[in-house]
């Protein structure tokens, strides 16, 4: 394992640092705007700004990478993300947030499609695997668990800011120092919708659903919190409780939808999701040992929804086309949670801050009705016909690197004769 993550060590220790702040600012925006009385529907529009950014930014930022150089452009990106992040702290204007939070989702889509081109150029058919493993569970865990920094600073001061700020910056650090020449970055094909729909209805149901229904609850759980009178370290518990339940439950919910099908798993988790969001959603004044173990199970049958989703959809496609059909995924769960928070924030202007659960139970109930429906539409795939099951993490940012993914056909990205100029020089 340590050999096989050796030459990508840098990049890794971009993604936690990264992740890290990602983790901290959005508990911290949502805590500081909610105490501060701005309407829900407010705070769901400053957290689709960010998604929207970050949608905008995977599809455009290509061009300055081409332009300037991976390394370069990577130092771009995430002393933008910085410049966004301090800029928190510098005013609290609701309408200047939105236009940060937007600064920021595109740089941070940018920093992240430098950091997934480098790990694609350095896998290979051996070690493509064991990459995309330690990727997946460092990102899942630093923005997981991050959050836990609430009980050591004055949620309601700048301090957390300025320490986000701080490792933005610090994660261009250890790829500036990297000898390792710039990788080559290929054009990501996609599938067009209509073709996704019509090779699982299902799955492109799930990935839009999870970024319409997990990308606004993590933003507005924040919001949830302080407006229930629970207490930012509380949150950062809840945070952490659900990060471990999502990377625990990945395993055996895998086994059992290689071997079962992916419908009635999806039908399954999405029940039980259903349920115990309408149960917290009913009961506020639970005490916190109960809301930890109802959210601990709502997390754990919540977070397989868009690895479901992919995995529906490989199932009915070739292998070669797995790549594109991931990008265009990727791109509706992008397109979902850009609206999620937003929606979200009315409702829960609307009903109360219990409005996010409920909204959480309905949406999860929708999408179990729709799998249960198409039961009924078109034959399931036997265990032996379906690709095998790959987690990925859907906490700050949803899995953006398909070329990784240990299902898809190997294609390693053709290196320009400058590169290859580099790579010999270095060994």
């Amino acid at each position: 394992m340590l050999k096989a993550v050796q030459p990508v060590i840098p990049v890794l220790l971009g993604i936690i640092l990264i992740e890290a702040a990602l983790g901290i600012v959005g508990a911290v925006m949502g805590i500081q705007m909610a105490s501060r009385d701005v309407p829900s529907f407010l705070i769901g529009i400053v957290f689709s700004a960010y998604f929207a950014g970050f949608l905008a930014g995977s599809l455009t930022c290509e061009r300055l990478i081409n332009r300037v150089g991976h390394i370069r452009a990577f130092g771009v990106f995430a002393v933008s993300a910085s410049i966004a992040t301090l800029l928190l702290a510098v005013t609290d204007n609701i309408y200047g947030w939105t236009l940060f939070k937007v600064m920021s989702g595109y740089a941070i889509a940018g920093a992240f499609v430098v950091i997934e081109s480098w790990l694609n150029d350095k896998a290979s058919e051996d070690n493509r695997g064991r990459i995309f493993a330690v990727y997946m569970v460092v990102s899942w865990g630093a923005g997981g668990l991050s959050p836990l920094s609430l009980n050591f600073a004055n949620t309601y001061s700048d301090i957390l800011f300025e320490i986000s700020t701080i490792l933005m910056a610090a994660a261009m650090i250890p790829l500036a120092l990297t000898k390792v020449g710039n990788p080559e970055i290929g054009h990501r094909e996609s599938f067009s919708i209509v073709k996704l729909i019509k090779a699982s209805p299902t799955g492109v149901t799930c990935c839009f659903a999870s970024g319409l229904l997990t990308g606004g609850f993590y933003s507005l759980l924040p919001v949830y919190v302080e407006q229930i009178g629970r207490t930012p370290q509380e949150l950062s518990v809840l945070i952490a409780v659900g990060t471990t339940a999502a990377l625990i439950v990945q395993y055996p919910i895998g086994y059992i939808s290689d071997h079962y099908g992916r419908r009635p798993v999806i039908i399954g988790t999405m029940a039980v999701g259903a349920a115990m969001a309408l149960f917290i959603g009913a009961t506020p004044t639970l005490p916190f040992a109960w809301l930890l173990g109802l959210f601990f199970v709502l997390t754990a049958f919540q977070s397989p929804l868009y690895a479901l989703g992919v995995g529906q959809t490989n199932d009915y496609v070739d292998r070669k086309d797995f790549v594109p059909a991931a990008a265009g995924l990727l791109f509706l769960w992008g397109v979902g949670a850009c609206v999620g928070p937003t929606l979200i924030g009315f409702i829960m202007e609307w009903v109360g801050p219990e409005g996010l659960f409920y909204y959480l139970g309905v949406g999860f109930a929708v999408v179990a009705l729709f799998a249960l429906y198409r039961v009924f539409r078109r034959r399931a795939k036997t265990p032996e016909e379906q690709s095998d099951f790959v987690p990925v993490p859907n906490i700050n940012n949803v899995y953006g690197a398909p070329e990784l993914d240990p299902r898809s056909e190997f294609h390693h990205p053709a290196r320009s004769p400058a590169v290859k100029e580099l790579e010999d020089a270095d060994r």
